[in-house]
């Protein structure tokens, strides 16, 4: 196996690994051709087929010059700042869902990615919660459908509830999706 360099920081998404988003693996990048003994495993967005990015042509940018390339959707408020959001979509690891993947925000900045969660994950994170009930009540739903969506969220299953954190303020939030 190739030597591992040490991973690239990514401020909104500071735990790729952790989150699934990066594995180990010897398939070399399509972008740098090197085999650097890890890979991204989300989406990518773009015309060509991409096999496999290495982290390090995530951060600097370049597989998303080469292949005109995206890893997550990012409609970001209009107040926040082009390059806020070009980070995010172009040199940020994004992440796979059920549903289009979207990205947060929160204090005019992107939010930080932490990953899927369930539950669980989620008992007594009432910042949090208050933001998954915010989505689902402009649903229409009632507070029992909520308690029980809520209840039956589950981080690996469906469904699910993806988690951030505020860079400013250190809020979480988080939206949900199902098939």
């Amino acid at each position: 196996m190739a030597e591992l360099e040490e991973l690239p920081v990514f401020v909104y998404h500071p735990d790729p690994v952790g989150t699934g988003s990066i594995k180990a693996s010897e398939q070399a990048c399509d972008n740098c051709s090197q085999r650097r003994g890890l890979v991204y495993t989300g989406p990518v967005y773009c015309e060509e087929e991409v096999a496999a990015l290495c982290p390090w042509c995530i951060a600097d940018g370049s597989a998303a010059e080469r292949f005109d390339a995206t890893y997550c959707d990012v409609l970001g408020p209009p107040e926040i700042d082009g390059t806020v959001v070009d980070a995010i979509a172009r040199r940020t690891p994004g992440f796979s869902g059920w549903q289009q993947e979207r990205w947060l925000f929160h204090c005019g900045d992107g939010a930080a990615f932490l990953g899927p969660a369930g539950a669980r994950e989620l008992r007594g994170d009432e910042p949090a919660l208050s933001s998954l009930r915010a989505e689902l009540g402009a649903h229409r739903w009632t507070d029992d459908q909520i308690d029980g969506y809520l209840a039956a969220l589950d981080r690996s299953g469906r469904p699910t509830a993806y988690l951030f954190e505020c860079r400013s303020c250190g809020a979480h939030l988080a939206y949900s999706d199902f098939t």
